[in-house]
């Protein structure tokens, strides 16, 4: 993959971003230990409010031959797929073959604020960027034998628009469009749908569209559809109106189309999961920005039916966030809190229960999580796969390192980890959205 360069009309952006990044050093100065956020009850100091929010870049390099992350003593990992364009999520399907979504944002609306310029180039910065090579696709890979090395690969489903979520329900396979869920025919062994799709119900989408990653899930029993929907913007600079059924998981008649908010005041909840041993559902959260590098922390957290989780008016339960105009007491006093932090800025997208038993016990039922990585602290945080153990279907440890070495010696991103998925093997699978790779952890002594 070629190195990023900076455009030379990106001046104006780059002295803004010095000067946050003078404000940055100067926060850090009192050093902060983000392992002091990660567990059910995180440690939230003082906030602090920036004109710009503080920058720090990963640059990105991309994965060098012979090049791969890092896991734990006995296991091993290796590239299933690469040459994708920005893989973001993946799914399994029930004989084994694995549905890579391959995703590119949609164009983003004008914008007017200094802030917003800045913030619109960061993000091309920190991701792989360019539009060049095919995406807004699904690629399906089949390993048949179990070796790690799929015999097909081909283009599933083509021409979408900025997909993530996907869910299988008998012959009906639902895609997650930035805009709208839309069902397509399916049988077992097809590497390629060719009829149209129908739009089962529209999502907020549009022209604005901040955060644009949908996230699916069906229901045990296949009668509903559960939609993570993420907020406009950071803390309603967009206006109100604009959060209209945003920030919010959706429940989805598969029948008929209609829906319900289920949860709300979820900044952007993706991985939509069930807890094995529950049957709850789980989700991860990116929390709000521009409270300092280590507020606040994004979380992962059981999703309860009719639940007001904060945003925008407070975090971590009912801590006031005062940016916010007009205030709504009302709805603090219901903010609940949520079930596990993270860590700040740790940017959580993917996440994968292990209900196989490929792995040593210590792994069995916990949650892998994907962190996508900080761009707003001095010291980068995330950019790596935690594990989270489980017991009695809640949390029971320190969330630990499973998949790390995205970055490298010198904090440039040779790769930087989305979705999450185990597959018919037991085995972990990763999408690296900037390494353009599907990874694939398998232990050691395993026969794959």
């Amino acid at each position: 993959m070629k190195r990023k360069f900076i455009p030379a009309g990106r001046t104006a952006a780059l002295a803004v971003l010095c000067c946050s990044t003078l404000a940055i050093a100067a926060y850090a100065a009192d050093r902060f230990d983000p392992q002091t956020q990660i567990g059910p009850n995180p440690v939230l100091p003082e906030p602090h409010q920036y004109l710009f929010p503080p920058m720090h870049l990963a640059e990105v390099i991309g994965w060098k031959e012979g090049e791969a992350p890092t896991v734990p003593a006995g296991f091993k990992i290796e590239a299933l797929a690469t040459g994708l364009q920005h893989p973001r999520s993946l799914y399994v399907l029930p004989n084994g073959d694995v549905l890579v979504v391959e995703s590119k944002a949609p164009p983003a609306a004008a914008v007017k604020r200094p802030k917003d310029i800045v913030m619109g180039w960061v993000e091309t910065w920190v991701t792989s960027g360019g539009d060049t090579g095919a995406s807004n696709r699904i690629t399906l890979l089949r390993d048949a034998d179990g070796d790690g090395k799929p015999e097909t690969r081909s283009v599933f489903l083509d021409h979408l628009n900025s997909p993530f979520g996907v869910s299988l329900v008998g012959g009906d396979l639902y895609v997650a469009n930035t805009d709208a869920i839309v069902r397509y025919p399916y049988k077992d062994g097809d590497t390629k749908i060719t009829q149209p799709g129908t739009t089962l119900t529209e999502l907020p989408g549009g022209p604005i569209d901040h955060h644009w990653t949908k996230s699916l899930v069906a229901s045990r029993d296949g009668k509903l559809l559960y939609a993570g929907v993420g907020s406009n913007s950071n803390i309603t600079e967009n206006g109100i109106e604009a959060e209209k059924n945003r920030a919010a998981i959706l429940e989805v008649d598969r029948a008929t189309g209609r829906w319900r908010v289920f949860a709300s005041g979820l900044r952007n909840p993706n991985g939509l999961s069930w807890e094995p041993q529950t049957g709850a559902l789980w989700a991860v959260i990116n929390e709000r920005d521009e409270l300092g590098p280590d507020l606040v922390p994004d979380y992962m957290t059981s999703v309860k039916d009719g639940a007001f989780y904060g945003w925008p008016y407070s975090y971590y339960g009912q801590h006031v966030d005062p940016r916010v105009q007009p205030q709504r007491p009302d709805l603090v006093e219901k903010a609940i809190a949520p079930d596990y932090a993270l860590s700040s800025h740790v940017a959580p997208l993917g996440l994968a229960f292990n209900t196989a038993d490929a792995m040593p016990e210590k792994y069995r039922g916990g949650a892998f999580v994907g962190e996508h990585g900080s761009w707003d602290r001095d010291q980068f945080n995330g950019y790596k796969v935690v594990f989270v153990p489980f017991k009695d279907g809640r949390p029971s440890g320190k969330a630990e390192d499973f998949v790390t070495g995205f970055l490298d010696a010198d904090g440039k991103a040779r790769g930087r980890p989305v979705g999450v998925a185990m597959d018919k093997s037991g085995a972990l699978l990763i999408a690296d959205d900037v390494g353009n790779t599907v990874w694939r952890v398998t232990a050691s002594g395993s026969s794959s």
